[in-house]
C-alpha cells in the first residue's frame, strides 16, 4: 500500500463514490465524503472505510481535495459548488440518462458532452471524464501494472496535468489507462457505445473507441 498525502473529495457517495472511496482508502489517500442529504447520513460508510475517511458537506469535500470525483445524477449539475471547485482537478465520472435526467437539448443534439456541460458550470476546475463506463462492481477488480491483459478505462480532458493526475490515481486503483483526448471526445466511451462498461485490455479499448457511434448515426 502507498502512503502519500492525497486527499480525495466525492461529491456523491453512492455506488461509484462508495467504491471509489474503499479503492482510495486501501491506497493511503485521505477521503472526504458527501452526498445531497447531509454528512450524518453517510455515518455508517465512514465507519466501514475507517479512519482515513471523514463525511462533509459537498462543498467542503470540494475545498479540501486535492482530486475531487463528482459522481451524482446529471440533472444536479448545476448545484455543484463551483467557487470551492476552482483551480480543482475535478473527475466527472456522470452520464446521461434522460428518464432519469430529463431532456438536456444540447446533448440530445449531441452539441455538447456530458464533461463539457460540467466543465462550462466549473470554468475554474480542471475537469477529466472518468470511471463512467465501467460498472461499480468491476471497480475492485483491477490488477497490478504490468498483468497481461490489463483492463483499460478511458479518459478525456482539455488539461494534460489533471489528466496525468487523473491517469495515475487510476493505475494505482489497478487499470490501465487510454487517453481518449479532449473533453469534447469523451463521447467515444459514453452509454450505448462500444467502450460502455464492456471490460477490455488496453488494445480493445482503443479499438472500441474508434468504433464508436455519435446517437444520431446509430441507427
Amino acid at each position: 500500500m502507498s502512503k502519500h498525502t492525497t486527499t480525495l473529495g466525492l461529491i456523491g457517495s453512492g455506488h461509484i463514490g462508495s467504491q471509489l472511496a474503499s479503492l482510495a482508502v486501501s491506497r493511503g489517500y485521505d477521503v472526504i465524503l458527501s452526498n445531497s442529504r447531509g454528512p450524518e447520513t453517510l455515518a455508517d460508510l465512514v465507519a466501514e472505510l475507517g479512519p482515513r475517511a471523514r463525511a462533509a458537506t459537498s462543498a467542503e469535500a470540494a475545498g479540501a481535495g486535492d482530486i475531487v470525483v463528482v459522481t451524482v445524477p446529471l440533472k444536479g449539475y448545476r448545484d455543484l459548488p463551483a467557487e470551492a471547485l476552482a483551480g480543482k482537478v475535478v473527475v466527472d465520472t456522470c452520464n446521461y440518462y434522460p428518464q432519469r435526467d430529463g431532456r438536456i437539448p444540447e446533448l440530445d443534439d449531441e452539441g455538447t458532452t456530458t464533461s463539457e456541460l460540467i466543465q462550462a458550470q466549473l470554468p475554474g476546475a480542471r475537469v477529466v471524464k472518468a470511471f463512467n463506463n465501467i460498472y461499480f462492481a468491476d471497480l475492485p477488480e483491477g490488477s497490478p501494472a504490468g498483468t497481461p491483459n490489463r483492463r483499460a478505462l478511458p479518459i478525456a480532458g482539455n488539461d494534460e496535468a489533471a489528466k496525468a493526475t487523473v491517469a495515475a490515481m487510476i493505475d494505482e486503483f489497478g487499470f490501465d489507462v487510454i487517453d481518449a483526448g479532449p473533453l469534447a471526445e469523451g463521447w467515444r466511451f459514453q452509454r450505448d457505445t462500444p467502450a460502455y462498461v464492456i471490460p477490455a485490455d488496453a488494445e480493445g479499448m482503443r479499438e472500441a473507441l474508434g468504433r464508436a457511434k455519435r446517437y444520431a448515426d446509430m441507427g
